[in-house]
């Protein structure tokens, strides 16, 4: 576990790890609508 004045880092970092995997859970949900809407046709 982080300590003292390294929590505000890990906070930071953390906080950076969540964004970055929202923004890319959304990227492939559209890939794959993409996809999909491709082999339906």
């Amino acid at each position: 576990m982080a300590a003292g004045k390294d929590i505000k880092a890990a906070t930071e970092t953390y906080n950076g790890f969540v964004k970055v995997t929202a923004w890319s859970t959304g990227i492939v949900i559209l890939i794959v609508a993409f996809v999909v809407a491709l082999i339906a046709q």
